[in-house]
């Protein structure tokens, strides 16, 4: 690549840098200008046919349909709750658990997080964690931001596995064929097991990352949102933290190992719900003073909570989550009818204006379609009239407005970036070509860049199930070349995508658009950038232990 095309490749990280983190304009007009010039570089200097660059961006706006869709029925969702009194009441109940906030964010974003990405991913459990710790009392800001980095360890095995059953899987054939170098690699091994491998090789390593994130979690929460701007009071709970953080990893380590990488999340998650949660309420290695916020930012939240004459019952306010989890993981699991029928409705649109470029969707099997249902149910169930319900429709629609631009030129852009192969230029797609520039560079060293091109393929895709499909043949062939264990390095694309997870930008806007956060996704990013970059370069220094000490 010359200079000019290099620029080209790097225009996707760079514009979103230049001009949602440096110079703070907001997605909704950083990311139609980034598709115009990421589309005029790509026709201009890439050299890829004009037709291609509008197939890619029919086929971006189809995805991101499907992700609006998600954010939409979050949002239905959350002012439903809001409006029937519901929030309140869990706002109430958490306060019986423990009424410290590093508790808190502790429960919700890491532990139920993880369970909800377990069972559903592609950015769904920022979705409905950040509004609930947002009813808690926590800045938006705040609440965002710490749910974006607490989904990262549990993304590995993300809607019941999908980053690796279809991701590395997906990545490493040509065509329906599993690609020549990893066919020689596998010896006759089947590819479930050798995907199996992946994952406990990948949560192995995360064991010594992944236990670290709660502690992480509740230093960033004191030293930027106390009122003392103190590291000091989220080490308090050290210990805890980190008893918390092993709650998860464990268990998910364990039924890596024993039963593959479906479960992982799901259970990880639900044990750790089960050991922290009882111990946060006989405050076990807590200290006996509990932190708070200095003040309750309302202005930054999802707007004010109804008042009530009498709190409904807990077990009533929780209902509508619980019937979200229960039918999440039950329209995922392969033994159950209930996903084939659900993905029988498809919207699909194969060889787009001749390209070759094919997209769908499933909307019936879409986390947005049953936060639909939980919304109908809790209408019925918790007595809601006609004035909450058209209060809840009005302003979750107009909620919306920000995020249909900002999401309907950011994966466009995406879709660009990624279907760039077909060129004249004689040259990959860009960010194979930014792949191979870097492993030129570093050589030996690829295990400490391993993770980094995981990181930037989620960064730049918007998914772990996307960057794992991009990347991971290519991890194959430099561990090949280098003479390393093939297996060893895709598992650190794996927890490179995992970390790219907390900055991409899609998940970033749809986080942000549930509590009412548009135009400040660069303050999200500068926030979540210091720990994605924590769990790369430790993903990349455990994994060179691992490759070369062991």
């Amino acid at each position: 690549m010359d200079f000019l095309q290099t620029m080209t490749a790097l225009m996707r990280v760079l514009a979103v840098l230049i001009l949602l983190v440096m110079l703070r304009l907001p997605a909704v007009k950083a990311m139609p200008i980034s598709l115009i010039v990421v589309g005029v570089l790509s026709v201009m200097v890439w050299k890829v046919p004009l037709i291609r660059v509008v197939a890619a961006s029919i086929e971006g706006l189809m995805i991101a349909v499907s992700i609006l869709w998600i954010v939409f029925g979050a949002i239905l969702l959350l002012n439903t709750l809001k409006h029937s009194g519901a929030l309140e009441t869990i706002r109430f109940g958490f306060s019986h658990i423990s009424s410290d906030r590093r508790v808190q964010v502790i429960i919700i974003a890491w532990l139920f997080g993880s369970f909800i990405e377990g069972a559903a991913g592609f950015g769904t459990p920022a979705a409905i964690a950040a509004p609930l710790l947002v009813t808690l009392g926590f800045p938006a800001l705040a609440a965002v931001s710490l749910a974006l980095i607490a989904d990262s360890s549990s993304v590995s095995f993300g809607a019941v596995g999908t980053p690796l059953i279809v991701g590395v899987d997906q990545g490493l054939r040509q065509g329906a064929d599993i690609a020549a170098p990893v066919q020689q690699g596998l010896q006759g091994q089947a590819m479930t097991e050798y995907i199996q491998g992946v994952a406990q090789s990948a949560v192995m390593m995360d064991l010594f990352i992944g236990t670290w994130i709660p502690l992480i979690l509740v230093i960033m929460l004191t030293k930027l949102f106390g009122e003392n701007r103190s590291i000091k009071e989220g080490l308090e709970v050290w210990r805890f933290a980190l008893f918390a953080g092993l709650s998860f990893t464990v268990p998910a380590f364990l039924v890596a190992t024993l039963f593959g990488p479906e479960f992982p999340s799901i259970i990880g998650g639900l044990v750790g719900l089960a050991i922290v949660v009882p111990a946060a309420r006989k405050g076990f290695l807590l200290p006996d003073q509990a932190w708070d916020f200095p003040k309750i930012e309302e202005e930054e939240g999802t707007g004010e909570v109804v008042a009530m004459v009498e709190r409904m019952p807990l077990h009533k306010a929780w209902v509508p989550y619980i019937l979200v989890a229960l039918m999440l993981v039950i329209t995922r699991l392969e033994i159950l009818p209930f996903k084939q029928w659900l993905q029988s409705v498809k919207v699909q649109w194969d060889d787009i204006l001749g390209t070759g470029i094919s997209t769908s969707f499933e909307p019936l099997y879409l986390p947005g379609s049953l936060f639909f249902v939980a919304m109908i149910l809790t209408i019925l169930y918790h007595r809601m009239n006609r004035k909450e319900v058209k209060r809840t429709i009005t302003t979750s629609a107009s909620s919306m407005l920000g995020s249909v631009v900002a999401l309907g030129a950011a994966v466009p852009m995406v879709r660009i970036f990624i279907n760039s192969g077909v060129n004249e230029a004689d040259l990959l797609s860009m960010p194979m070509e930014l792949a191979v520039l870097v492993s030129e560079a570093v050589g030996g060293a690829w295990p400490l860049v391993a993770p980094v091109i995981g990181a930037l393929g989620s960064f730049i895709s918007g998914s772990a199930t996307f960057s794992n499909m991009m990347f991971s043949l290519f991890q194959f062939s430099a561990a090949d070349q280098i003479g390393l264990s093939g297996q060893s390095v895709i598992s650190l694309q794996v927890l490179g995508s995992n970390a790219g997870n907390m900055v991409c930008i899609l998940n970033v806007v749809a986080a942000a658009s549930v509590v009412n956060l548009v135009g400040r996704e660069g303050e999200i990013i500068r926030i979540t950038m210091v720990p994605m970059l924590f769990y790369v370069v430790s993903a990349g220094l455990i994994g060179t232990w691992f490759l070369y000490m062991m």
